[in-house]
């Protein structure tokens, strides 16, 4: 069950320079994971989730409910109910606001449709808030070839947004978000796959967060700046190219590992490099070890600190606009049981993921800071941890 989080990271830079990159950076990575399944339905479970997010400021925590089940040989129809429950403040707000409280709830349908070896799939998703409301659909295709050694994967998502404001009932923005899927993977032995995944995403409307401010010099103020209203471009388009890789080892076990470039119109460049290790002990116990490091730029119009009002057109200070990295260590345990041949149910597992995540920002300072004169208070980081439990259960 895979936890779903809200993000977005110029195609200054041609595709062809991105695959170079990407293939260097494969050479130098090793191995990738990618998804490679034949064309069959998904299997029959049913999912209980508890996830936990605790960093920065902010405590992130709350149920998710997955139920999928076949209709005949050709048919899958799944379900999924998910809740954050959001207390606290990141830095940036508490700066000019007090911490908050809110809850986000968010509700997915998808049917999934296979013809001889195609499986076409569709989703719906909508996210509700108490000051914003979303939602998406998905439309997917995945095509074997070559006696099921080549797998070819389309897929078309496209979301809207209504963006609110507490305290303001008249404050009413909207976006429109595309998203554009293309991915291959191929079998090259008995114990490697290998794949190649581009995508495109364009948004349009309004893009930023009403809360979030930029700071400015001004000498008349108590604290040597004041703060304004962010403003961003109402255009972004982002390209973004992975090349992937999974082994398999003997005695049950595999590693993995993936290289991934991101550019977009806003001049943020991005790469994400990760590698893991999965073992099977005995015939119940699975363990997973992770470790991911991203690093990018940050965007053309952001700045810590602008030197009066009203600098440039845009402006911006949010913290995931500036030049940072994280690094996130991580280990995953599943055990797993099987029922009877003759019971309803197949078999089932339980599940724990962790993660501890480090943040280090190269261009964004902490306000909070004190005895530190105005633009020069040491650069902001913090770590964050993140929990996973959930059951499943398969029939």
């Amino acid at each position: 069950m895979a936890v779903i989080s809200k993000s977005a990271p110029r195609p200054n830079g041609t595709m062809r320079k991105l695959l170079l990159r990407l293939i260097i950076a494969c050479i130098i990575i090793g191995l990738a994971t990618w998804q490679a399944y034949a064309a069959v339905l998904p299997q029959d479970r049913s999912d209980a989730m508890y996830h936990s997010y605790q960093g920065g400021g902010m405590s992130i925590d709350g149920p998710s409910i997955l139920l999928r089940k076949k209709i005949g040989n050709h048919v899958s129809i799944s379900a999924n109910y998910y809740v954050d429950t959001i207390s606290g403040a990141s830095i940036d707000v508490l700066a000019t606001a007090s911490p908050y409280a809110e809850e986000r709830t968010e509700n997915a349908i998808g049917i999934d449709y296979l013809h001889n070896k195609t499986l076409m799939s569709l989703n719906y998703t909508t996210s509700s808030e108490n000051d914003f409301e979303a939602e998406s659909f998905h439309v997917g295709v995945s095509q074997d070839f070559f006696g099921d050694l080549t797998t070819l994967t389309l897929g078309y998502s496209k979301g809207n947004d209504e963006v609110g404001k507490t305290g303001d009932s008249s404050f009413l923005k909207l976006a429109e978000r595309q998203n554009y899927r293309l991915g291959i993977t191929q079998i090259v032995t008995k114990n490697m796959i290998l794949g190649l995944s581009l995508e495109n995403i364009s948004d349009q409307g309004y893009l930023n967060n009403p809360y979030r401010s930029v700071r400015f010099l001004d000498a008349g103020s108590d604290l040597g700046y004041r703060f304004e209203t962010e403003v961003y471009p109402n255009t972004r388009r982002s390209n973004a190219a992975a090349i992937t890789a999974n082994y398999y080892l003997p005695h049950r076990a595999s590693v993995y590992g993936e290289a991934k470039l991101f550019s977009d119109s806003w001049g943020i460049d991005a790469n994400t490099f990760k590698l893991g290790y999965i073992h099977t002990f005995g015939d119940d116990w699975i363990v997973e070890l992770r470790a991911r490091h991203y690093q990018q730029d940050k965007a053309d119009f952001y700045q810590d600190l602008y030197s009066r009002s009203a600098e440039f057109n845009f402006r911006a200070r949010d913290k995931e606009m500036s030049t940072f990295n994280n690094l996130s260590l991580g280990a995953s345990v599943t055990y797993e049981f099987q029922f009877s041949a003759a019971n309803f149910f197949k078999k089932s597992t339980i599940n724990l993921d962790f993660d501890h995540v480090t943040y280090d920002y190269d261009d964004f300072r902490d306000v909070l800071a004190l005895d530190a004169s105005v633009g020069a208070e040491p650069f902001y980081q913090f770590s964050a941890n993140i929990a996973r439990f959930y059951v499943s259960i398969f029939y």
